[in-house]
């Protein structure tokens, strides 16, 4: 808890830091990496170059200050959070050079404002958020029976294939013959690239694209190509460029809170173009494993070309009991009469289970637009699942 002595420094001080968020995180980084470079292995320069990650970790700071008196608020959050920093191999004593860089760069940025009972109140918040988070992580790291800050294993590469046009699936297995740890359908795993030009490793996170029980594992990576105002993306194209059988990769524990959840509701599976993968492994797993239980699979992409494991979705589709397919493209061709043109309209769905699980995976915008729809169709919010990669600028406080 909040001593009473903080909460109304907090309180107040909120929207002035909210307010100068993004300045005060771009310091931080700077910062922290100018006394700590060898930290750049765990951070993704993409995102550091368009400002993501800098709102990103001041959104996820001052919510838990507004809202950490609300559990059911914040506690999907600090979940989505502590999964993500299991993936990495976070570790507790990284949290104290997280902690004396931000709270320095607050002190900093907003200089005289920030008096000495105001930087103690937000070192108590701080402190407050990432005793939390390292609990939550550490019941993670002992589920998997994985050590915060181990060396990760190296996988082979036994089998490569490209998934669609602009998307390569890797499948990989343990290189000394170790068991892989098994997932849940939906989760992902962090894989780590040497990047010999930056000097530095880089990280990822991928889907876990197909069922599991098997002995491998399998990542389905889209080609990132530059945009007006972003990179190419450095690991994606390496994973397509380099990347051949027989290599090898790093990769971390599988981790994620999206995952398919037990039970005898129906599936609602809604994704837009890559965002497909985590769908594949549960409608996998669920023709495998749970026929009976009624799936409705949607999806949209630009044309079937970069449609991503379709053979895989339809033959799965095709051994459901109850299973219902529905499909858009942008551009679709004349033999494609069996899809919806354009951008996904979750109308056009008949019927759509009221008691049904819906999970979301996509581009940002997509899944704001369907869970946005879906609320207003009256599905409850607890029954809506979504996964973002990279910062999570869609969380329930923004």
């Amino acid at each position: 808890m909040l001593s009473t002595t903080a909460r109304p420094l907090i309180e107040a001080t909120v929207p002035v830091l909210l307010a100068n968020g993004e300045a005060i995180t771009r310091h931080f980084y700077g910062r922290m990496f100018g006394a700590h470079p060898e930290l750049k292995n765990l951070f993704n320069l993409g995102n550091q170059a368009t400002g993501d990650q800098a709102q990103a970790l001041a959104g996820a700071v001052y919510a838990f200050a507004a809202h950490m008196d609300k559990p059911a608020v914040i506690g999907p959050v600090l979940d989505r959070i502590a999964h993500k920093h299991v993936s990495l191999g976070i570790t507790p004593a990284q949290y104290t050079i997280v902690g004396r860089h931000l709270l320095a760069a607050i002190g900093e940025v907003l200089g005289d404002a920030i008096t000495a009972d105001i930087a103690t109140a937000w070192d108590e918040v701080y402190w407050l958020m990432a005793t939390e988070l390292v609990a939550r992580e550490a019941r993670l790291y002992q589920e998997r029976d994985w050590q915060a800050g181990q060396d990760w294993p190296q996988l082979e590469v036994v089998a490569r294939d490209m998934a669609s046009a602009d998307t390569v699936a890797l499948t990989l297995k343990s290189a000394d013959g170790t068991p892989l740890p098994s997932f849940v359908p939906g989760q992902y795993l962090s894989v780590a690239i040497p990047v010999p030009e930056a000097g530095l490793t880089q990280v990822r996170q991928y889907s876990l694209s197909d069922a599991p029980g098997d002995d491998t594992w399998r990542i389905t990576v889209k080609r990132v190509a530059a945009g007006d105002a972003t990179p190419a993306g450095v690991v994606s194209n390496r994973l397509h460029d380099t990347i051949r059988v027989g290599d090898t990769l790093r990769a971390g524990p599988p981790a994620g809170d999206f995952r398919l959840r037990d039970g005898d509701h129906p599936v609602v599976l809604i994704s837009a173009g890559v965002g497909i993968t985590p769908m594949v492994s549960m409608l996998r797993h669920l023709a495998l494993t749970r026929p009976a239980r009624p799936v409705v699979f949607a999806h949209a992409t630009q044309d079937i070309s970069r449609y991503s494991h379709q053979h895989e979705v339809e033959t799965s589709l095709a051994n459901l009991d109850e299973g219902r397919y529905h499909l858009w493209l942008e551009a679709p061709a004349a033999h494609d009469a069996h899809a919806f043109p354009g951008r996904m309209d979750l109308s056009r769905i008949e019927a759509l289970p009221d008691d049904g699980d819906f999970y979301l995976c996509g581009p940002l915008p997509f899944m704001q637009t369907q869970r946005r729809w879906l609320l207003g169709a009256g599905i409850p919010r607890e029954r809506i699942h979504y996964e973002v990669f990279g910062p999570d600028l869609f969380g329930e406080l923004q």
